[in-house]
């Protein structure tokens, strides 16, 4: 079994997401046997955003690393994805590599029928980390609604979210909603 292990804040060892993820992989690691882990650090490697030149692929070594960012995706089964919420969204670097994951023709298709998505049987796991604390439903959720979205337009079913919220509030907030979080992860190894 592969596992995914992207990391998108640039805070480094003050990331919350990047607490979160490692423990949900440690976790995972510990309970799944034969596990293949493959880190990603889109702060310190980041995808090239998408340009006119990229989508017409001018450039060789650009689509060939493009197309090894899609098929690193498409032959995991497990992704572990860290995505803070920055300004009500995701870094830019995780869109970024959403615009290289989210190719027509390969992760999803349209038809007259509408969009369908092409990528079955993969568990997405989601740490999320909040500054101020919004909840599931809020109107300001643009990060955790879209990578929602996202991964349900290319037909992932199974996304589950670690969420630790409230963290600049104060630091018994980030110390609380972080044991939160953490005591939340073992029961996503046992559905692994």
């Amino acid at each position: 079994m592969k596992v995914l292990h992207i990391d998108s804040s640039a805070l480094g060892d003050h990331s919350v997401t990047r607490e979160l993820t490692a423990a949900i992989v440690a976790d995972l690691n510990k309970a799944v046997p034969n596990l293949t882990i493959t880190h990603r650090d889109l702060d310190k490697d980041p995808v090239p955003h998408l340009t006119g030149a990229s989508l017409a692929k001018v450039d060789a070594a650009e689509a060939a690393a493009a197309e090894a960012v899609l098929q690193q995706f498409l032959d995991t089964d497990i992704l572990v994805l860290g995505a803070p919420m920055y300004n009500f969204g995701i870094p830019s670097t995780l869109k970024a590599w959403v615009d290289r994951v989210l190719v027509a023709g390969r992760t999803f298709s349209y038809s007259e029928a509408g969009p369908k998505g092409l990528v079955t049987g993969k568990k997405v796991i989601i740490a999320s980390g909040r500054g101020s604390a919004f909840g599931e439903d809020s109107p300001a959720d643009f990060q955790e609604k879209y990578l929602k979205q996202i991964f349900a337009f290319i037909g992932v079913t199974d996304v589950q979210f670690i969420r630790a919220e409230g963290i600049a509030y104060s630091p018994q907030h980030r110390t609380d909603a972080l044991a939160a979080a953490h005591a939340a992860i073992p029961s996503l190894a046992k559905a692994s």
